[in-house]
């Protein structure tokens, strides 16, 4: 008996390697052009840093023309979670990132080199495990959890490297004969890879992040079929990356010390190892140390924060690629109109060390990105998110003419209004436009500079009555302010109150706080002037005679 006859009874009916060698071929892509991929296991929520290596897999396949899918490693079906599967998919489309191939629902997927789910191609990495049980690569090993176990304490007792290598691979050199007649006898069996390597070798490799690395050479006899049939992560990626014909595998770098034992099995399988880049975490400050983001502390690690929060995808993104390349806020500040997908990404300008995480910055790129929207984008997008989540603010926005108008003030000036960085901001940013929400609400007036109540009552009375005209233009309705200032004793402009300020209580521009504060119960907002042509003369004169009550 001979190692073929030893494969052919473990694996009776796994087609030979060339059937899948001649179904998924080389793609046929122009030169230079990158396949990456983006292959979460759906075992719990998408991981923001998750998002961000998907992010950099896109643009480098978005740069060369070449081809960036999403494979969904699922053989660990203990720890799966539900709708695991649809929560990848929906975070990429979420971020306008769907994947030129792959899965594009829990059932459904695009692209000729699928299946792109692990879970069904049981078949594909049998035939690759029982050619490497042909070749004497792989062999059946029968040590239970138990033996595992002693093996381990043993070695911790030794004080020797914990694994299953060299005199401690129980089954490793048993014969062809000797496994069959276990297999016959209906022992239990995983299917382990024969490692040619040796620790005291070293092997040199050059990450595309990370420069060059030397590790010693891989020798555990790693498993490559677990007991319910299914590959290990290990052997799994290995052969569909290869199908797939993967040519950068963009991961995180806690996998980097697996690279060793990745290139030997690409090695010992016959195929052409991908490149490899390492991403350093994201990281956050916790009281001056940093740590990486935690599915368990931080929630700001899951994807789904940003879309219950309402922050812009494009914000996310544009801080993420923030974050991937130093040079991109300097090219986002040199073109402020542009699209983010005009920037040349450059993985070779990627930290070694992990980015911070900060929060400010990134409400900061979405008070950006939100000032850039027409009026009707920002009334979409709220609505959309206030359906989802917060069931008053799309009752406020029933009135899709009056919402249109709140949205159009200060919008699309040379210097826009940056009052909005998520879209659950805007309930609170307009609240106030709604006269059923402030003329009923209890409101509390936070007067600044001019606080007497007298004269509070005395400049609104007086502009009631002598200065509004709700049909004013700006020019106008600004000089008025003055008029009133001026015959309230106030100085008329600001510039002459601070040549000269022991000649007034006061200036113009305190005047209008008092008038912005009765109409809005703030001291600060857009432009006052505009507000108030939204409001009506009506609803200024009942909060105006509200604010004097």
């Amino acid at each position: 008996m001979d190692y073929k006859d030893l494969a052919d009874l473990i694996f009776p009916n796994a087609k030979e390697i060339s059937y899948y060698e001649e179904k998924y071929p080389e793609r046929n892509l122009k030169e230079g052009a990158v396949v990456t991929r983006f292959a979460p296991s759906p075992t719990g929520f998408v991981h923001i840093g998750g998002l961000y290596q998907a992010l950099v897999a896109r643009e480098m396949a978005k740069k060369t023309d070449g081809v960036f899918f999403l494979r969904v490693e699922d053989t660990d079906q203990k720890r799966e979670v539900e709708n695991g599967v649809t929560g990848i998919v929906n975070s990429l489309k979420d971020f306008d990132m769907a994947p030129d191939e792959g899965m594009i629902s829990d059932t459904e997927e695009i692209g000729n080199y699928g299946p792109y789910k692990q879970s069904l191609r049981k078949d594909i990495y049998e035939a690759y495990a029982k050619y490497l049980i042909k070749q004497g690569k792989a062999y059946p090993c029968f040590c239970t959890p138990e033996e595992g176990e002693e093996i381990r304490k043993k070695q911790e007792a030794a004080k020797i490297r914990p694994g299953y290598y060299g005199v401690w691979a129980k089954c490793r050199n048993l014969t062809v004969e000797e496994a069959a007649e276990k297999i016959k006898n209906g022992e239990k069996y995983i299917i382990r890879f024969k490692s040619p390597g040796r620790e005291d070798r070293k092997i040199k490799h050059h990450d595309v992040i990370k420069g060059n690395v030397d590790f010693p050479e891989n020798d555990q006899d790693i498993v490559i079929i677990k007991a319910d049939g299914l590959p290990t992560y290990h052997f799994a990626h290995a052969v569909d990356d290869h199908l797939m014909r993967t040519t950068l595998v963009i991961r995180s770098d806690e996998w980097l010390s697996s690279v060793p034992l990745h290139l030997q099995l690409f090695h010992e399988l016959g195929f052409k190892a991908p490149k490899y880049a390492h991403i350093a975490p994201i990281m956050k400050n916790d009281n001056g140390n940093k740590r990486k983001l935690s599915k368990r502390k931080d929630p700001e690690a899951a994807v789904s924060y940003y879309k219950e929060e309402g922050i812009p995808s494009d914000a996310v993104k544009e801080y993420l690629l923030n974050i991937a390349n130093s040079t991109f806020e300097n090219w986002r500040r040199a073109n402020p109109e542009k699209s983010m997908d005009e920037f040349e990404f450059n993985i070779n300008k990627m930290s070694v060390s992990g980015a911070l995480f900060d929060m400010v910055k990134l409400l900061d790129i979405g008070k950006t990105v939100i000032s850039k929207m027409t009026k009707e984008e920002v009334y979409e997008k709220s609505l959309e998110w206030a359906k989802e989540y917060d069931g008053e603010l799309a009752e406020m926005l029933e009135n899709k003419e009056y919402s249109l108008r709140i949205f159009g003030i200060e919008r699309g000036n040379k210097k826009p209004r940056k009052d909005i960085a998520k879209w659950s901001d805007v309930k609170n940013s307009i609240v106030y436009m709604y006269d059923d929400k402030f003329l009923n609400g209890d409101n509390t007036y936070e007067y600044a500079k001019i606080s007497d109540k007298e004269e509070i009552n005395k400049i609104l009375k007086l502009y009631i009555d002598k200065y509004f005209d709700i049909n004013d233009d700006k020019e106008t309705w600004f000089n008025k302010i003055k008029d009133l200032s001026e015959e309230c004793g106030y100085a008329r402009e600001v510039k002459e109150f601070k040549a000269n300020p022991e000649k007034w209580p006061a200036h113009v521009g305190d005047v209008s706080t008092v008038l912005r504060v009765s109409l809005t119960g703030r001291q600060n907002t857009p432009d006052m002037y505009e507000i108030m042509e939204v409001l009506g003369k009506d609803s200024v004169v009942n909060r105006l005679n509200k604010a004097i009550r």
